[in-house]
């Protein structure tokens, strides 16, 4: 993904993503924007941003179609924005925009994970601040968590996860850890969506090891590389979606991994999408052109089915 520099002030060049000086200073090139929560009550979909943990400072954003009573149940959905997990948020205008949009068409309850960033805060972080999430959504199942619009609209029996990039490598890896060591309230994953997903391969990913020390930044670390993970059979949901893109750089990883998932044991259902003559997160660039447009519908279904 990037090279180290020869400059003898900094010490790896990541651009266009950061750059890591001698002295520890970590240089970002994108400055973050920011989309404003809507609580219009005429509008197509209300949102807000709740504190999932004090203490990190974890939160979320969720996502309420315009609903008829105080008290219809939604699908639900637990999403994980992309960003090579040193980028973006919730607030970010292409994935708060992807979100409400999503929320819209498939009329769900989306909630939207805003976890801490590499490479201040080195991977695992990211993933074990997304399940953290998870678990807050699930301890709403009873009607008696701490946000009411999940107790009042939230169907736990539709309950789905999903991510784009480095989210949906995320979301698969709380998938596969969901299963292993199941959810609380005997929750039960109907489904997970793979949108454009960020995986390893054969050689050293040394932005990726840089944020994340414990790796080999290789294919032969099961988060990288599911196909090396003996807990796949144990996917905690009994669907897969993937999308991929044609002129993705990840695309044939997508694929081998669609592959794989289907020889490894798990007894669910797995459905592929792929997108021709684009590249990676097309849509969130340009969300209103047919073939964005397209793939949110698809994805709707999916949530719908």
């Amino acid at each position: 993904m990037a090279s180290e520099t020869e400059d003898s002030t900094l010490a790896h060049d990541f651009s266009p993503f950061f750059r890591v000086h001698r002295d520890g200073r970590i240089e970002r090139f994108k400055e973050p924007q920011f989309a404003p929560t809507s609580n219009d009550p005429k509008s197509a979909v209300q949102s807000k941003d709740v504190v999932v943990s004090p203490e990190t400072g974890v939160s979320v954003r969720i996502f309420l179609p315009k609903t008829t009573t105080t008290t219809q149940k939604l699908p639900l959905v637990v999403y994980i924005h992309g960003g090579a997990f040193c980028l973006g948020s919730t607030s970010s205008p292409p994935f708060h925009n992807f979100v409400n949009s999503l929320a819209e068409e498939a009329n769900a309850v989306v909630v939207s994970v805003d976890y801490r960033l590499a490479p201040e805060h080195k991977l695992p972080i990211a993933y074990d601040d997304s399940w953290l999430a998870l678990q807050w959504v699930v301890s709403h199942a009873n009607g008696r968590g701490p946000e009411q619009w999940l107790n009042d609209h939230a169907d736990f029996g539709r309950f789905f996860l999903g991510g784009e990039s480095a989210g949906a490598n995320i979301a698969n890896n709380i998938a596969v850890r969901a299963g292993v060591g199941g959810l609380d309230h005997g929750v039960k994953m109907d489904g997970l969506f793979l949108v454009h997903p960020f995986f390893g391969g054969k050689e050293e990913d040394k932005m990726y090891k840089f944020m994340c020390p414990g790796s080999s930044g290789r294919d032969d670390d099961p988060v990288l590389n599911p196909a090396v993970d003996p807990s796949l059979p144990r996917m905690g949901c009994r669907r897969v979606m993937f999308c991929i893109a044609e002129k993705d750089w990840f695309r044939q990883r997508g694929w081998d991994y669609y592959n794989v998932l289907g020889k490894s044991g798990w007894s669910g259902e797995r459905e592929i999408m792929e997108t021709e003559g684009e590249g990676h997160g097309f849509h969130l660039f340009d969300p209103t052109c047919d073939k964005a447009v397209t793939q949110l519908r698809r994805l709707a279904s999916f949530l719908k089915q």
